[in-house]
C-alpha cells in the first residue's frame, strides 16, 4: 500500500474506528458498519484502533486488552474486509512489532518530535501518519516531516489535530491544513481529537462532541485531504475517549453532507 491508493480519488479519504481495540466482537461491529458506509459513498477508508493507549492521564485508565491480542484483531479486520488498518506507536520497540500487522504506523503528537521513534517507523517502510503537536506551528511538521523522507521512506502524511488553548482546551486554526499542504504530503484533519478537553480536574479529557460537525465541515471546506474520527455504537460505554466521540449511527449522514461541500469545492 502507498499514498496514491488514498489520494487518487476525488473524494476524501476517512481514517475511523475505535479509540483504542476492546474485543474482536466490537471491532469487527464498528467496521463491517463503516466499509458498508464508505463503500456506498466511494470514500477511500481506513480502519484505526489503538493497540495500546500509553499517554494516560491516571494510572488506573484503560490501556488496552495486551498487545498482540489486539494487533491481531487489527490484522483480522484487514483479513476480513480487505482494508488497510493504523495503529499508534510509542516506543522505538513497538515499531517492528506493529509493522507485522497493520499498515500504518502514526505518531502521537506529543511524540512528533522524538527522532528515533519517526526514524524507526519510517525503516519499517510503512506509511507514517504524524500528528502535529499540540505546541507546534504547521511549519514545524515540515522537519518531522522530513525525517522519514531521510530514511528511505516517501510515505508520510501529517495531521491537525487542534493546538493547545491555555490549560484545558484545544482550537483549530484551520490555517494549518493549506499551509501543511504546501510541503506535498497529504494533510488530515482529526476532528474527535481536535474537539479534546484535555487536563480536567477528574484526571480524564473531556470533550465537544455536538462540533464533531461543525469542524469535519470546515476542514473539508477548506481543502483537507483526508478525516480522522473516532467512533463507537456506544460513545458512553467506550473504554478510551468516551467523551469526545461520536455516535456509530451518526456517521453516515454527516459524511453525506462533507460529500456534498467536497463537490462543491473541486
Amino acid at each position: 500500500m502507498n499514498i496514491k491508493d488514498l489520494t487518487n480519488t476525488e473524494n476524501f479519504f476517512l481514517l475511523a474506528g475505535p479509540c483504542v481495540i476492546e474485543s474482536e466482537e466490537m471491532d469487527l461491529f464498528i467496521a463491517e458498519q463503516i466499509v458498508s458506509i464508505t463503500n456506498k459513498l466511494k470514500i477511500p477508508y481506513i480502519f484505526k484502533g489503538s493497540y495500546r493507549k500509553a499517554n494516560r492521564s491516571r494510572v488506573d485508565s484503560f490501556t488496552g486488552i495486551g498487545d498482540e491480542t489486539a494487533l491481531k484483531i487489527l490484522r483480522k479486520v484487514h483479513e476480513t474486509f480487505g482494508i488497510p488498518t493504523m495503529t499508534d506507536i510509542h516506543e522505538t520497540t513497538e515499531a517492528g512489532i506493529a509493522a507485522e500487522y497493520v499498515d500504518i504506523l502514526q505518531i502521537p503528537a506529543f511524540l512528533c518530535r522524538q527522532t528515533d521513534l519517526i526514524v524507526a517507523a519510517a525503516k519499517t517502510g510503512k506509511i507514517i501518519n504524524i500528528k502535529k503537536g499540540q505546541f507546534l506551528s504547521p511549519e514545524s511538521m515540515m522537519y518531522a516531516a522530513q525525517k522519514v523522507i531521510d530514511c528511505g521512506n516517501p510515505n508520510v502524511m501529517l495531521t491537525e489535530r487542534g493546538t493547545s488553548f491555555g490549560y484545558t482546551d484545544l482550537v483549530v486554526d484551520f490555517r494549518c491544513i493549506p499551509q501543511m499542504k504546501k510541503f506535498g504530503f497529504p494533510v488530515i484533519t482529526d476532528i474527535t481529537h481536535s474537539l479534546q478537553q484535555p487536563n480536567q480536574t477528574s484526571g480524564v479529557s473531556g470533550g465537544l462532541p455536538h462540533l464533531i460537525e461543525t469542524i469535519a465541515k470546515a476542514a473539508v471546506a477548506v481543502g483537507t485531504d483526508g478525516l480522522f474520527l473516532e467512533t463507537h455504537p456506544d460513545p458512553y460505554q467506550a473504554k478510551s475517549d468516551a467523551a469526545n466521540m461520536l455516535p456509530l449511527h451518526f456517521l453516515e449522514g454527516l459524511l453525506k453532507k462533507l460529500l456534498r461541500i467536497r463537490e462543491a469545492i473541486t
